[in-house]
């Protein structure tokens, strides 16, 4: 059973105030649309300020909606967004929370004699859950990249999706399950096999995206199941996307770098931007490509000059390390020009094209 989030605050008298999010994404801002709302004279905050949100992870995201007092994150403020752990420290301009669980009571419904605590060991939806690792009601979606400077297709990246009529179809929400259940790899592997056995045929000579989950990309099993994959099909230009989690130990990355090398796979970074940049890192072990975070990038042509100048150096970095800089999330024409200046050579969004469902292909 996951964790019940939430705010929590203390007030000029010393109490403790309590802010449920009781949903994500959840937006703070002054704004009577937002789910947290703040006066502007206490907190200097902007009409939307930031959002909170659900990490393919299982971790709560921080996004910064390019506020003028800025969101931090340990007194420290962020670019884009930021992963939370339980009991950050975290201010919207100077509103002042820290980030906190606890798992939600349940009320019984029976009495128990013995006074022991019930066990609940039971997911709900765990069967239909496991029905879909078979493969009954998964499908998946398709979303192009495009070369910055023209439009033309690039490559395609393939998205996980489920149309069981007893689960969810967001991929968000299915992870949040599998997390519960412990199966977040499983999960991951069933949506790269069915990407690559029902949608790569039908997107032959283009390179394809698939993503993994930061649990599994050390492991063997991942690296046995690329071996399979080249072997039976040579022709695949396949690119695997690390997630920005796993990017945390530079010889680590270096073996792997190798290993993606010798059985014939590109690889990019993926959400580079979101919390530390892992400039290291991605020094040490360069990967083809690096997908910039989308909160990164947001409304960036309206971003301070600060802003648009470290996004601008990270871009430069990226093309001196010989890797190609791609820009994710992209909605707006205007975000799109700024990125071709800065020098993105792809760009991935709703603005260049939508995922396209499998049987839209």
């Amino acid at each position: 059973m996951g964790n019940q989030w939430f705010l929590e605050s203390i007030t000029t008298d010393g109490s403790h105030v309590t802010y449920n999010i009781t949903h994500l994404p959840f937006r703070i801002g002054r704004d009577p649309e937002n789910d947290l709302i703040l006066p502007e004279r206490v907190s200097a905050l902007s009409r939307n300020h930031a959002v909170l949100s659900l990490d393919i992870c299982g971790r709560i995201r921080l996004t910064d909606l390019n506020s003028t007092n800025g969101s931090f994150v340990g007194r420290e403020r962020i670019e884009g967004s930021c992963l939370l752990a339980e009991n950050d420290i975290v201010h919207f301009g100077s509103a002042e929370f820290r980030l906190r669980g606890h798992l939600p009571e349940r009320t019984p419904t029976s009495k128990v004699s013995s006074g022991l605590p019930l066990s609940e060991n039971f997911v709900d939806k765990e069967a239909e859950f496991l029905d879909l690792l078979e493969g009954h009601g998964i499908s998946g979606a398709a979303q192009p990249i495009v070369e910055a400077q023209g439009g033309k297709v690039f490559a395609y990246e393939l998205l996980g999706r489920a149309n069981h009529p007893l689960l969810p179809i967001s991929p968000i929400r299915l992870f949040k399950l599998a997390s519960a259940l412990d199966r977040e790899v499983e999960l991951s592997v069933a949506f790269r096999k069915f990407g690559i056995s029902a949608i790569a045929p039908r997107l032959q000579g283009f390179p394809l995206f698939a993503n993994t989950h930061p649990r599994e990309t050390f492991s063997e099993d991942f690296f046995a199941s690329l071996v399979s994959l080249r072997q039976g099909r040579p022709e695949l230009d396949l690119v695997i996307e690390i997630h920005e989690t796993a990017v945390t130990e530079s010889a680590r990355l270096i073996e792997l770098a190798a290993r993606f090398r010798d059985i014939g796979v590109r690889f990019a970074y993926d959400d580079f931007g979101a919390g530390q940049a892992r400039l290291r890192e991605i020094g040490d072990a360069p990967a083809h490509f690096v997908k910039f975070d989308m909160g990164l990038l947001h409304d960036l042509h309206l971003a301070c000059e600060r802003k648009r100048h470290v996004v601008n150096d990270l871009v430069k970095l990226v093309l001196d390390l010989g890797s190609v800089p791609l820009a994710e999330g992209i909605e707006k024409d205007a975000e799109a020009q700024i990125c071709r200046e800065m020098g993105f050579q792809l760009i991935q969004g709703f603005l260049t094209g939508k995922p396209i469902p499998v049987a839209s292909l």
